[in-house]
């Protein structure tokens, strides 16, 4: 807890822009990006690479960086090359919260009139499957904005936690929602109502991520994964993501009328048809994504 108390005030620190960060490059308008770098990777460029890059304050999600990643998201989204997106930090950090400085002196009439952190759930609406690549801290909003994401791979010294209640005030991105369905309540209440963190281990343990590897391979690890993502149908694909995401907002009777209805759905696309002749003729699908 102490190592948590210290952190916190260098989260906090004066925001000024990293001189020695590489060269960003953007899909939209030619534009370059301050606080995120992009890039396409994968042996056939169909795996969109989202990095935070905020080094010097651990990645602290502030405004701008959220427009960015929101404006990034939607390249990737449209880019019918891309089947599947990375979202990674730092080996320090994955992103160690909220940028504090952002919101101290914001009210109740601020928050509630503005719709404050309103846009930071678009990462969830993206149809394309999205995996998060922790290194280091994800703490508070990075926590959040982990969760956001359709799969969480962890380096072995990542580090996850919901420590608002440090500073007054409690997660407001998702945390109590999210984490809660991750890992169950009691775990989720300590984390919330105590602040402490929880390593790599214990969170794969918990359920919250799904496999962890070196610190150095990770990336490149999460990026495999995306590959063999986006190496299926691309509409098939999206609606196998919808249908696991409702079962964690529709009962059971609910959720399985989904599954049949979109299950169902996938026979009326080229890439159903070519998948199952594919199969029966003992080759490798060639899916075209209609």
């Amino acid at each position: 807890m102490a190592a948590l108390r210290t952190l916190l005030p260098r989260v906090r620190a004066p925001l000024r822009p990293w001189p020695g960060c590489p060269a960003p490059r953007s899909f939209s308008s030619g534009a370059g990006f301050e606080y995120i770098v992009t890039a396409k990777k994968g042996k056939n460029s169909n795996v969109g690479l989202i990095q935070l890059n905020r080094p010097k304050v651990l990645n602290a999600l502030c405004n701008g960086l959220m427009v960015e990643l929101n404006q990034a998201l939607q390249d990737f989204e449209e880019d019918s090359a891309v089947g599947a997106i990375v979202l990674t930090g730092g080996e320090k950090a994955f992103a160690a919260g909220a940028d504090i400085k952002e919101m101290q002196n914001h009210t109740f009439q601020d928050c509630y009139s503005g719709a404050f952190l309103s846009h930071w759930d678009r990462l969830t609406r993206v149809k394309k499957p999205i995996i998060a690549a922790v290194n280091g801290y994800a703490l508070g909003g990075g926590c959040e904005l982990a969760m956001m994401c359709d799969i969480i791979y962890a380096g072995e010294k990542a580090q996850f936690g919901q420590p608002e209640i440090l500073i007054g005030t409690i997660p407001g991105a998702g945390g109590t929602q999210r984490l809660t369905r991750a890992v169950g309540k009691s775990l989720a209440m300590e984390m919330v109502l105590t602040g402490d963190w929880i390593s790599a281990q214990d969170a794969k343990q918990a359920g919250l991520v799904s496999k962890i590897f070196p610190v150095e391979t990770l990336v490149e690890e999460a990026i495999q994964c995306a590959e063999k993502i986006a190496s299926n149908s691309k509409i098939v694909t999206a609606m196998a993501k919808e249908s696991v995401n409702a079962a964690f907002e529709m009962t059971l009777t609910e959720g399985i009328k989904l599954e049949k209805k979109l299950f169902y759905s996938t026979f009326a696309t080229e890439d159903q048809k070519e998948g199952m002749t594919a199969f029966v003729e003992k080759r490798k699908a060639n899916f075209k994504d209609q």
